[in-house]
């Protein structure tokens, strides 16, 4: 599908990952919807790209309704915004638990269903999940966020299936690990040497790719890192294991530590 000229509803933009996705579409000459929290990063970035801005919290689900209804026609809905879930899932309350299904799971397939009607009656769009390789691999620390994106690749594929032949894409972006911005980033964790991380820029290009190919899914990050989640899906005890031996175990505590505030 052509960016050039096409209206774009992008969550999640205030983000470092929003950010670089959003700049990039920009240039590409999308027309840009931005949603967030943050007021005050997500007005500045909405004036420098002449973009849209709706200031959304996603966890309410009235506010994701009035966002369906607010935006008006959409040709792209980029689903990006996500919330962190490290840490086991007794460190976690019920309502923590709630918030992070709301945001990462719910509001997603809720705007896919909002937005939907208006681009099979058009013969043209395209829905894109932002998805993880926590989406494809189990790991310690991770249960709800992996249940999250487990259910939103999942979702995002099923989607696909049902929209052969309509003139609607979709698709799942799954990056490791990101340098400068991102959850393993705003943590502050320290990876083991020769883990290999990707930028946002990475990310914003398969974003691009995804959309202009109509690809099914798309991983950013290094190979070994994507043959490791092939693994995990075939051998999910082995994988593990070797997780552990390159300290998964140490970067999950390190990761539940450095995002316990942002829940």
């Amino acid at each position: 599908m052509e960016i050039a000229g096409s209206t774009v509803l992008l969550t999640g933009a205030t983000g470092g990952l929003g950010q670089a996705i959003a700049r990039t579409l920009s240039a590409k000459g999308a027309r840009l919807i931005l949603t967030g929290r943050r007021v005050d990063v997500l007005e500045p970035l909405a004036k420098e790209l002449d973009a849209r801005s709706l200031a959304v919290d996603l966890e309410r689900r009235e506010e994701v309704e009035r966002l369906i209804h607010d935006v008006g026609e959409v040709d792209i809905l980029l689903a990006n915004a996500g919330l962190s879930a490290a840490g086991q899932i007794l460190d976690f309350s019920t309502e923590e638990v709630d918030r992070i299904l709301e945001v990462n799971l719910r509001a997603p397939v809720v705007l896919a269903h909002g937005l939907l009607p208006q681009m099979l009656e058009r013969d043209r769009g395209h829905i894109l999940f932002m998805s993880s390789l926590a989406g494809k691999a189990a790991t310690a620390g991770q249960a709800i966020y992996n249940a999250t994106k487990f259910g939103l690749r999942g979702f995002a594929l099923a989607l696909r299936a049902d929209l052969q032949d309509t003139g609607v894409g979709v698709s799942a972006v799954s990056p490791g690990f990101i340098r400068d911005a991102g959850m393993f980033a705003d943590a502050g964790v320290k990876l083991p040497p020769g883990i290999g991380t990707r930028s946002p820029e990475d990310v914003a290009r398969a974003v691009v790719e995804a959309i202009e190919r109509d690809r099914a899914e798309v991983d950013v990050a290094p190979l070994h890192l994507r043959i490791g989640s092939l693994l995990s899906g075939l051998a999910p005890d082995t994988a593990a294991a070797v997780t552990r031996r390159m300290g998964g175990d140490r970067i999950a505590r390190d990761h539940a530590a450095g995002q316990q505030s942002k829940r």
